[in-house]
């Protein structure tokens, strides 16, 4: 049996498939208990007799969804002030009080709403927000500054 966060990757009416979100393992469901593709589950799941080849959620915890959501606000004078000191392509990741992180990406000029837009779309934004724990993601992007904030 194993008990983790999982993100439901892949989803339809016969199966799913769910990567842990801790070591990256994909578990791919021998039937559908109910979840769709995008949802994060806390769950024990463990193999399919006999051949053990699929697995089967044995016990549903949590089943949520974690919405990321581009901001129109631009990133905060401190969140460019963080890009400016850094290199393009860096990333530079802040615990926040309490619950969550912030992450300032330096993107060349020109390039925040592509990149902002790649984030958006990025299966592994969701499986940190699962990770964290948060309730919510929210992308801010101008010149050459994209902040991620993963928020309770």
């Amino acid at each position: 049996m194993k008990d983790a966060t999982f993100l439901v990757t892949a989803a339809d009416d016969g199966s799913a498939v769910l990567r842990d979100v801790a070591d990256g393992q994909v578990h791919t469901l021998a039937t559908n208990p109910g979840v769709e593709a995008g949802e994060i589950l806390d769950a024990s799941i463990e193999p399919e007799p006999p051949l053990e080849v699929a697995w089967q959620v044995v016990e549903l915890t949590d089943q949520r969804t974690v919405p990321v959501e581009r901001s129109p606000e631009p990133p905060t004078r401190q969140e460019r002030e963080i890009a400016a000191d850094q290199s393009v392509g860096e990333v530079t990741r802040q615990e926040r009080a309490g619950i969550g992180e912030l992450h300032v990406i330096t993107v060349p000029d020109g390039e925040a709403e592509d990149a902002a837009a790649d984030v958006l779309e990025d299966e592994e934004t969701l499986a940190r927000a699962a990770r964290l724990g948060v309730d919510r993601v929210e992308v801010r992007a101008a010149d050459e500054t994209v902040s991620v904030r993963y928020l309770p």
